[in-house]
């Protein structure tokens, strides 16, 4: 069997026959993808939410962080060439670290941000180690397995894959809802896709998985996530039109901005048809509930925050959390708005960080449309992600490989396929 010599990082100029390295190099990649993906934990807990495992459930995340570190070891200085290229969000992780010093609850504080470290360097390591092409195809394994669990689970075991109370019959394949799995498909789709336009000798098999992930997004009854596919759809589209000549370019950028124009102008002046067409309700299923009290905690420490991840777990009655409880009338896990979530626990800088880190990752992915092939995967996984951090928390979580892929995507943008080495 021959393969392309990717997954190894050695030169790509050749076909060689692929080691038992290269396996365990690749398997490596692959699982810090599938153990962030937490695809495990709600079977686990199920529907009653058993805390018999919650002991246990931090292990779980040990082999991703090994995993990291182990990719990192093999090519140290390759990872801080790329990482320092991301200035932002350098500054942005020196601002989690910082901000145990101003928490309001120290001890969460501390293990979070060791854990965000750790996810935040499994993203790091494999943009270092791979091309856009073989990048792709790492995350499209981690999706297809993700894909294939998601049918198996309402089928086999509906218990677990299929709502019941909430919703039901609505899919929601390893997750808790079926909203997380829609969103996750939706996400899914982008990448499949990327890995189908940037490995045509596999498009075969990437592109059945792309539609058995719209299918998932179907089966999930999520009117959100069909959206945010369509987004995708039309962000790999317009990469496409982009590269096929300078004159096309030029006409697609001008219908791209049209189009944007003409959806934020419905948002604005049509908002009840907007809302309807995403099967929500104008306090967006109670996210500006939270938004309002979230702001209101804010006002009262607007320069440092609460501490990176001090919030939501806070169980003290001095902190933020009983009274946003309490304005907001039932309790979230989270402020439903990634923006919103880096001022209430890191501050203007960290909000500023962010908001710098974001913006150069996605000016870099538009003006790689016109200059890399690797923008089939970044744009169109940016477009879904930006318009996802409106309304979920999605950037700077701990565990959570939707923020793995964001940064290596981020990092990857800032460290061509010619300066990649092992």
């Amino acid at each position: 069997m021959t393969v392309h010599a990717a997954w190894s990082g050695a030169d790509v100029s050749g076909r060689r026959q692929i080691s038992v390295w290269d396996l365990a190099i690749f398997a490596a990649s692959v699982s810090i993808l599938l153990i962030f993906s937490e695809g495990w934990v709600f079977p686990l807990r199920g529907d009653a939410n058993n805390t018999a495992f919650d002991k246990l459930i931090p292990l779980g995340y040990l082999p991703a962080y090994a995993a990291a570190a182990l990719l990192m070891a093999l090519t140290p200085v390759s990872v801080v060439r790329a990482v320092i290229r991301q200035p932002f969000l350098i500054i942005l992780m020196l601002i989690v670290g910082l901000s145990i010093f101003w928490s309001t609850a120290p001890d969460i504080t501390v293990r979070r941000v060791v854990a965000v470290y750790a996810t935040t360097l499994g993203g790091v390591v494999l943009a270092a180690r791979y091309r856009w092409a073989e990048l792709a195809e790492i995350f499209a394994t981690a999706f297809a397995v993700l894909v294939v669990i998601s049918f198996i689970m309402p089928l086999a075991v509906p218990s677990i894959g299929v709502m019941h109370e909430l919703f039901p019959g609505a899919w929601r394949g390893v997750w808790a809802d079926k909203n997380a799995m829609g969103g996750i498909m939706s996400l899914g789709f982008a990448i499949l896709a990327a890995a189908a336009m940037l490995n045509p000798q596999r498009a075969k098999i990437w592109w059945p998985f792309a539609a058995l992930a719209v299918l998932l997004v179907i089966m999930s009854t999520s009117k959100t996530s069909l959206v945010t596919v369509m987004m995708a759809l039309g962000g790999l589209m317009f990469v496409g039109l982009a590269r096929r000549s300078p004159a096309a370019g030029v006409a697609t950028s001008w219908l791209a901005v049209l189009g944007i124009v003409m959806v934020a102008s419905v948002a604005i002046f049509a908002a009840d048809l907007f809302f309807d067409l995403l099967g929500k309700d104008a306090t967006l299923t109670g996210r500006t509930e939270i938004w309002d009290a979230a702001i209101h905690q804010i006002e009262k420490r607007p320069w440092t925050g609460y501490g990176y991840s001090a919030v939501w777990d806070d169980t003290s009655r001095w902190g933020p959390l009983p009274k946003i409880v309490k304005e907001a009338g039932w309790k979230p896990h989270h402020s439903h708005n990634t923006w919103i979530e880096q001022w209430l626990g890191l501050g203007v800088f960290g909000l500023a960080a962010w908001g710098l880190c974001f913006l150069q990752t996605m000016v870099l992915a538009v003006v790689s449309v016109f200059r890399d092939k690797g923008a089939y995967l970044a744009l169109p996984f940016l477009l879904v992600y930006g318009l996802t951090s409106l309304t979920e928390s999605v950037a700077v979580n701990y565990n959570d490989f939707r923020w793995v892929i964001f940064v290596a995507l981020a990092v990857k943008l800032c460290w061509p396929d010619r300066e990649v080495t092992t």
